[in-house]
């Protein structure tokens, strides 16, 4: 059924990635399929550029790809069939592009339970389930 599985996860929340990495493991092993687990790391505000080392990002960047091959070895899944990358800027846009790059059949993502704020401004699950091109499935914890 779905063959190609994108997980965003948030890895300064990794309780909340986990619920999602095992529901698209599960679903990726009914179907034959792989799981690709993505980060999308923040820009660094240019009024802040002076003040971090030169290196920033690329520890920034080291940091998060170590830290989602930790993710992806816990899950057990085989490592053939699971990928990991980092992406850098706004979260729902490099989402939906790595959905596309993927090509993903399904987004299966973790959400919070929904804030006054997120009610209003809306949350980045609520835009990629707006704009993906793809089906996705908002796990709760």
């Amino acid at each position: 059924m779905f063959k190609r599985i994108l997980v965003p996860v948030d890895l300064t929340e990794p309780e909340f990635a986990r619920p999602a990495i095992d529901t698209a493991v599960e679903m990726a092993r009914a179907s034959g399929g792989v799981v690709r687990v993505v980060n999308v790391l923040p820009m660094t505000p240019v009024m802040l550029a002076e003040y971090v080392p030169a290196d920033f990002d690329a520890q920034q960047r080291q940091s998060a790809e170590e830290a989602l091959a930790a993710l992806a070895r816990e899950s057990g899944f085989e490592a053939s069939r699971l990928s990991t990358v980092v992406r850098q800027g706004g979260i729902y846009h490099e989402v939906l592009e790595e959905a596309k790059l993927l090509p993903a059949d399904l987004i299966v993502m973790s959400s919070h339970r929904p804030a006054m704020k997120t009610y209003f401004l809306g949350s980045n699950a609520g835009h990629v389930v707006r704009y993906a091109r793809c089906s996705v499935l908002v796990v709760r914890r």
